[in-house]
């Protein structure tokens, strides 16, 4: 940037209500920073007209446009036609999937609410392709299949298309998707294509649904872009046009067309990063961590900003309109908070509550300081003395001091929770206040080290659009094998700036804001390294990237190709159409339907034994949302799935049992094949059975406590599954088994022979073991060889084996679990969420609420395959609680700390009052569960993260584990190297009550 003159940027930001502009001087020297002119206008229905009058205002108050070196625009168009389900705006999308034999059973467009998939989905096709962790191919591109892909698409008239690949992340060398992108311009001129791996990272589903809903939005993000050019030329700009993203950096207006989905968070990202820019010029605030609130009229968003000025983001996993997605987005939470929050005193407990229901853009007629006759946040303010400027303050003097001293400290009290939860540790940090509503906030809150009001707060978000930066994202797996970690992310790193740089940043500025190392699990020798690099435009216009990528080398077409693309027509209607759950009534009717003493499941039952399964994996097992949406496709589909009392077995025989074992991050990419299937009936080949009568879990906590219900479902091997498993619970290691516990000889006699397949050709057998343990070291040392990933079926056992050894009624519990939590959220009880699962589970002799508080401290690593750490939990003060106790039921309430030591799962629970006494509370085996207190869901180990609220709920394990010395041995404190911690019981076991047992009589 040249000094000889001054450097000028418009910002502009469009919020719910009004879209701000700013003129910036962002020359260097002194007057850097300096605010030129600002307008605040109301959002139009028309988002561009709204933008043009905002941005005519300041050019108004402009001496000069001629130094005017960009247009920044934050703009909500495309994310508003997505909330607004507009068919004027969006398109219906095809997809190609390459994934050779792997994830058939949950197909693009599986988690989509139903009104959105109806709007959106056209046809998809499963080819061959995919990638494996390694980088190798699961299977080779093959240009027959995609030619006639492209053929159906042209003939259904689509005008966007997906492509999607197994672990495209990392594929740099092979390139499969841009392969197949080229063939299909090629094969249809003029379509609009979307790769997966420009839209997000790690994670096949979320990427997928991510690029879905960017594909749909092409034709109006190109239209939408157009008239912002248009607008700038009819105010005679003659700057460059860009577009701000959800990470505070810019996008070229062609790149915005291309990717509008990156858009969708740019409101609260400007929010931030104009806070930063605003605190960086004042002299006594170095660079910091702090949290931005953005105080509006109706909610409150807060953000973590970093360091480097840019924000925090969100976990790997974020939902938007009901759709969960993987791309970076702000880490933000948005209470029901504002300057128009109703407030409203009880009338008989004359506590004074604030929000959530708003007058929102009415507050000018509806607040009492306008002359309205509706009490309101702002109303409190401007009687409390702290804003003299607003309305008539006579209005307002009639407001009793209890009133106002009330509404303001739950205003504080609101804050102060929500600004902790943010937090990452329990150091105080400083607050940055912006947003027109910020005269809410006090001065001083708990926890924070100072609250700053910066000049023109009230349009930080258009600053923040004015000051966004130029990056480079690389998010990959890579070789560490031969080079050591440090040495492999300083060329990520080297990557990462010369991409920023190509991008069109100004290579004297550019720095890396973001560089994380993560490790995969049971995997040696990769990680995963995510590095962003940003710096200043360099007011140079990028070179923008070609539509069309050089043709590569792809596996030719012979016209005998290995297999025929999977097809599906878009938008079929369900076989099986699914009750509502709209109300606590519609849960409390509903009744699971039991034929002959079969549990044939619906999609309800499932949602709740899913919820329950992640619960009964105490931390661990695995997320069971995959698994959980293919049981629910085949169900819509008219497959049936059915569970039985163990009763129903004949006493001759023989039960199945197994599930997957691996990595979660080879899961959450390369989803289910038919690697179990076939397994299983490689097995049953080997021992001479065409398949056994009834299947049952190897461990109902997390994915593999429903895995065995895809198998037994009639679109495959049509066999019941037993109401009960072999675990009761999640453990990290195959020998971990009441199936082994009664198996006395210690050489694993009752797990072999086992069978393990990689699900794309490789099938290893397993006869003979010294030791019990030697059984899964030696399975998963092969695991890590077939793609870290494999179906694990082990020796089918006789029914009076699984009588004393397994552990009943297990899914019926996982579904009691999952019930209770939907039946909390619904009649708003999560305050009692506690009590409400020690009822489902079997009442206060068998289970407890353990503690409830907030995560101070997580610690964490991998070892040999495990992620292994502590969790530290402390306990909340009656002040830190914002809603008050039922005085019907009171909540229990906790002092001093707990600790919960992990291997995968949580071994023990150890608590800590104020005068260092412990007391272990809970160990394995019985069932350590950490709950979100806040919504009711289980919480994985690696979610755990400090502030987050939570309940943590103790079960007492199965007499199988703790009737002999051998199960207290194999699943106990000793087990995982706590000799020194001995087993004493939570409490007595209460075997769960049979679903089918409770619903037979009316079925």
């Amino acid at each position: 940037m040249s000094s000889a003159h001054s450097v000028l940027r418009l910002g502009v930001d469009v919020g719910g209500t009004n879209t701000d502009a700013v003129l910036l001087n962002l020359s260097e020297g002194s007057r850097r920073g300096q605010v030129l002119a600002s307008a605040k206008h109301l959002t139009t229905a028309d988002v561009t007209l709204g933008i043009q009058n905002a941005i005519e205002s300041v050019l108004t108050q402009a001496q000069s446009k001629s130094n005017i070196q960009a247009l920044c625009i934050g703009t909500t168009h495309f994310v508003n036609a997505l909330v607004e389900r507009d068919p004027r705006r969006l398109d219906r999308v095809a997809v190609i999937r390459l994934c050779g034999p792997f994830t058939h059973g949950t197909p693009p467009f599986v988690g989509f609410p139903h009104e959105l998939r109806d709007l959106l989905e056209g046809p998809h096709f499963l080819l061959s392709g995919g990638l494996q962790i390694d980088g190798s191919e699961i299977a080779s591109v093959v240009v027959a299949q995609v030619e006639s892909a492209c053929d159906e698409i042209n003939r259904q008239g689509i005008h966007a298309v997906v492509v999607s690949s197994v672990f495209a992340p990392i594929d740099f060398e092979i390139q499969q998707e841009e392969t197949v992108a080229s063939i299909v311009r090629k094969r249809i001129p003029g379509m609009d294509v979307v790769c997966s791996k420009d839209v997000a990272a790690i994670g096949l589903l979320e990427r997928e649904n991510a690029s879905i809903l960017n594909a749909a939005l092409l034709r109006y993000a190109k239209k939408t872009v157009i008239g912002f050019e248009k607008a700038a030329q009819a105010l005679e700009l003659k700057c460059s046009v860009f577009i701000t993203s959800n990470d505070g950096t810019l996008l070229s207006c062609a790149q915005a067309a291309r990717l509008p989905i990156r858009t969708f968070s740019s409101g609260p990202t400007n929010s931030m990063r104009g806070a930063a820019f605003l605190a960086a010029l004042e002299s006594d605030i170095s660079k910091q961590s702090a949290l931005v609130v953005d105080i509006g009229g109706t909610t409150t968003d807060i953000g973590m900003l970093l360091p480097s000025g840019f924000p925090r983001q969100a976990a790997a996993h974020h939902e938007f309109c009901g759709v969960l997605l993987n791309f970076s987005m702000p880490h933000v939470t948005s209470i029901g908070l504002g300057g128009g929050s109703i407030v409203r005193e009880d009338p008989v407990t004359n506590k004074v509550t604030v929000g959530p229901h708003s007058v929102g853009h009415r507050i000018t007629s509806e607040s009492l300081v306008f002359g309205g006759h509706t009490l309101t946040a702002t109303d409190v303010v401007v009687a409390a003395g702290r804003a003299s400027n607003i309305g008539d303050e006579s209005l307002v003097s009639g407001i009793g001091q209890s009133i106002i001293e009330g509404a303001q400290s739950a205003i504080k009290k609101m804050l102060q929770n929500y600004l902790d939860a943010m937090k990452t540790s329990s150091q105080d940090i400083p607050v940055y206040l912006v947003g027109g509503g910020s005269i809410l906030a006090p001065d001083v809150l708990a926890g924070i080290s100072r609250v700053h009001r910066f000049p023109h707060f009230d349009v930080a978000n258009a600053v923040g659009a004015a000051i966004a930066q130029i990056s480079g994202i690389i998010d990959s797996f890579e070789d560490t094998s031969t080079r050591t970690i440090v040495q492999v992310r300083a060329d990520v790193e080297a990557r990462a700036i010369a991409r920023a740089i190509a991008s069109g940043a100004d290579p004297h500025c550019v720095a890396i804001v973001e560089s994380e190392v993560i490790p995969i699990a049971y995997t040696s020798g990769r990680c995963r390294f995510y590095v962003k690099a940003a710096g200043d435009w360099s007011g140079v216009a990028s070179p923008n990237r070609p539509e069309v990528d050089d043709p590569l080398c792809v596996e030719a077409s012979t016209g005998e190709t290995a297999s025929q693309p999977q097809m599906v027509a878009s938008a079929a209607v369900s076989a099986v159409v699914a009750p509502v759950m709209r109300t606590a009534s519609d849960i409390l009717e509903y009744e699971p339907r039991i034929k002959r003493r079969e549990w044939l499941l619906s999609e309800i039952d499932l949602e709740w034994i899913a919820d329950g399964c992640y619960v009964l994996g105490c931390g661990g097992g695995g997320s069971p949302l995959h698994t959980f949406l293919e049981l629910r496709e085949l169900v819509r589909s008219g497959e049936i799935v059915r569970v039985i009392d163990f009763s129903s077995v004949t006493p001759d025989a023989l039960v199945g049992w197994g599930g997957s074992m691996g990595s979660p991050e080879v899961s959450s990419e390369r989803l289910l094949g038919n690697e179990y299937q076939e397994a299983s009936m490689e097995l049953w080949s080997l021992v001479g059975i065409t398949k056994p009568e009834a299947l049952c879990g190897l461990e109902i906590g997390g994915a593999n406590g429903m895995i065995n219900m895809i198998l037994g479902s009639t679109k495959y091997a049509d066999i019941p599954c037993l109401d009960g498993d072999f675990m009761g619970r999640a453990y990290p290691t195959w020998h971990q088994t009441t199936a082994n516990v009664y198996d006395v000889s210690g050489t694993g006699a009752k797990m072999l022979p086992s069978v393990i397949s990689s699900g794309d050709g490789n099938i290893m057998i397993m006869t003979k073991a010294k030791r019990d343990i030697d059984v899964d070291a030696s399975l998963r040392a092969a695991c890590v060889e077939m793609g870290t990933h494999v179906g694990l079926a082990s020796c089918p056992l006789k029914a009076d084996y699984v009588d004393s050894a397994m552990i009943k009624n297990t899914v019926s519990l996982s579904w009691r679990i999952g019930r209770a939590i939907a039946l909390a959220r619904k009649q708003s009880s999560l305050s009692r969420i506690g009590s409400i699962l020690v009822d489902a589970v079997g009442g206060s002799n068998s289970a407890r609420v353990l503690f409830m508080g907030k995560i101070t401290d997580v610690r964490r690593r991998l070892y040999k395959g495990h992620t292994i750490g502590e969790v530290i939990i402390t306990a909340l003060t009656v002040d830190d609680d914002v809603d008050a106790d039922d005085p019907d039921c009171p909540m229990e309430r906790f002092t001093g700390t707990l600790t919960i030591p992990f291997k995968n799962e949580n071994l023990y629970a150890e608590h800590t009052v104020d005068d260092a006494i412990t007391t272990m509370v809970a160990t394995v085996p019985d069932l350590i569960a950490v709950l979100d207190a806040q919504n009711g869901s289980a919480l994985g180990t690696p979610q755990y993260k400090y502030g987050l609220r939570v309940l943590v709920l103790g079960i007492t394990a199965a007499p199988q584990w703790t009737g002999s010395e051998r199960g207290i041995a194999l699943g106990g404190p000793s087990a995982f190297g706590f000799t020194h911690i001995p087993y004493k019981p939570l409490g007595k076991y209460t075997q769960p009550r049979s679903v089918i047992e409770e619903y037979a009589c009316n079925s």
